[in-house]
């Protein structure tokens, strides 16, 4: 469906370096990464806000590169939704079909069918000014759609909500990209919202895709200290490996396997630690010695950071657990990793 290749953008103080990727028809696929990844400037390419240095992108087999915005099949929805205050409600949404050659009693159609699926109908004639977040969120997501774009981009549509409208807007992208059959491109920080929506993501750091996958293999397998660290594998360590052995600062870590020659680091998600104050048998599990050292408040769990000789490790503990097993600063403990939750990379 959209296929880009070799894509470089070169900015003053920031580059875009060989981005290829390739999203089939249909798909939610997720542009994951920190602020300053390159993620928005990646969307605005493809949409054809922001000229390229090299490289090429088609959709469906049309190479678009040197397109005009407008001669794209392309719709985006900006961070700030970018609505015209002067328009109403539905004026902003029929603003693109201007530039569509055939203005028909479908198009017409399509429309008032979104607003009723968003919500928006009873407020079409209302002034941008005199609408809530939400209320702009949903109109500038018709907006984008009204067009019947083949491909639509999305750029971080959730941030500016408040909490209790994410998971509702969150529910309407869902059920209009099965419905629509569009293929969506969404721009995220959050792993969570890509967790939810989308079936593919590529991670962007510092201008470069460090990987591309399933959500689920990404988050299960990740194939670099950052997107391990993205995906929130806090333990992150460069070990040496001798068999199914990893060593880790003198400390030695039984694996499920062998890793392969390639491997350098193991990383442990904190919540597959286990931290007891008494001894008990592991069954198979890697048990050490250590000493608490922190403890972090994150509302209804605590982070708890345990030092193994000079090795910190953290773990996800309820506070419940916290307050049986009596834990404090300096408290000797015991701590547990099971091999199959040692990740290799």
């Amino acid at each position: 469906m959209i296929k880009v290749e070799n894509l470089c953008i070169e900015l003053p103080n920031f580059r875009l370096q060989n981005i290829s990727l390739y999203v089939q028809k249909g798909e939610f696929f997720i542009f994951l990464g920190p602020t300053g990844a390159g993620k928005t400037l990646l969307l605005e390419a493809i949409a054809g806000m922001l000229p390229i240095s090299s490289g090429c992108i088609k959709v469906n087999e049309k190479d678009i590169t040197r397109l005009p915005p407008g001669r794209r099949g392309i719709g985006i929805m900006y961070q700030d939704y970018a609505l015209f205050p002067h328009l109403t409600v539905l004026e902003n949404i029929k603003f693109g079909l201007r530039y569509q050659k055939s203005k028909n009693k479908q198009s017409i159609q399509w429309i008032e069918s979104l607003m009723e699926q968003l919500g928006i109908s009873h407020i079409a004639q209302r002034f941008i000014n005199n609408l809530s977040g939400g209320e702009k969120q949903r109109t500038a997501l018709a907006r984008a759609l009204a067009v019947r774009p083949d491909l639509l981009l999305l750029d971080e549509p959730l941030s500016a909500l408040d909490p209790c409208f994410r998971e509702g807007i969150r529910n309407i992208l869902k059920r209009l990209h099965r419905e629509s059959g569009i293929t969506f491109l969404m721009v995220t920080h959050n792993f969570t919202e890509a967790l939810s929506l989308g079936t593919r993501t590529a991670i962007l750091n510092n201008g470069v895709i460090e990987q591309i996958g399933t959500v689920s293999e990404i988050f299960r397998r990740p194939a670099t200290p950052f997107v391990a660290e993205f995906v929130g594998m806090k333990n992150i360590f460069p070990a040496t490996f001798k068999k199914t052995t990893a060593t880790v600062n003198q400390i030695e870590i039984n694996l499920e396997s062998a890793p392969g020659a390639e491997k350098q680091y193991i990383a442990i998600r904190p919540e597959d630690i286990i931290i007891r104050n008494k001894q008990f048998s592991g069954n198979g599990m890697n048990i050490f010695q250590g000493k608490i050292s922190s403890f972090t408040d994150h509302g209804p769990y605590c982070e708890v950071s345990a030092m193994v000789g000079n090795t910190a490790l953290s773990a996800f503990l309820s506070k419940g657990e916290l307050i049986a097993m009596d834990l404090a600063e300096k408290k000797d403990v015991y701590i547990a990793i099971r091999p199959s939750s040692i990740h290799t990379f």
